[in-house]
């Protein structure tokens, strides 16, 4: 069964980056894009962070990421990234990689069908 494992998350101050990184295990995700979503504290729903398209790496951004989150992949290893620059309190949150079969909203989560379990991102004041 496919599974989709991030990585890369911790602990920074405001200003600081870090990287996080999305690979599947026991297989392919073959999807036609993946996405990063996050988590707040107290907040009970996923928000969109970024999409790219496999096909063409097409990217699109929330606006709170745009300007400082870059979005990556690399299909030939199956893998997703995101570079987080500027790093605010704000962006304190469990980040979510996941994939997508199908066409539609990429900004719904309801469109994605296979969720990795999250990887902890806390930004210092």
């Amino acid at each position: 069964q496919v599974q989709l494992v991030e990585s890369g998350g911790g602990l920074v101050q405001t200003g600081g980056s870090l990287r996080l990184s999305c690979v599947a295990s026991g297989g392919t995700a073959d999807s036609y894009g993946m996405a990063w979503f996050r988590q707040a504290p107290g907040n009970g729903r996923r928000e969109f962070v970024a999409s790219i398209r496999k096909n063409d790496g097409a990217t699109w951004y929330s606006e709170h990421a745009k300007g400082r989150f870059t979005i990556s992949r690399d299909n030939e290893n199956g893998a997703v990234y995101l570079q987080m620059d500027r790093l605010f309190p704000e962006d304190t949150a469990i980040y979510y990689c996941a994939s997508r079969r199908s066409v539609g909203d990429v900004y719904s989560a309801a469109l994605y069908s296979l969720w990795g379990q999250g990887t902890q991102v806390t930004v210092s004041s």
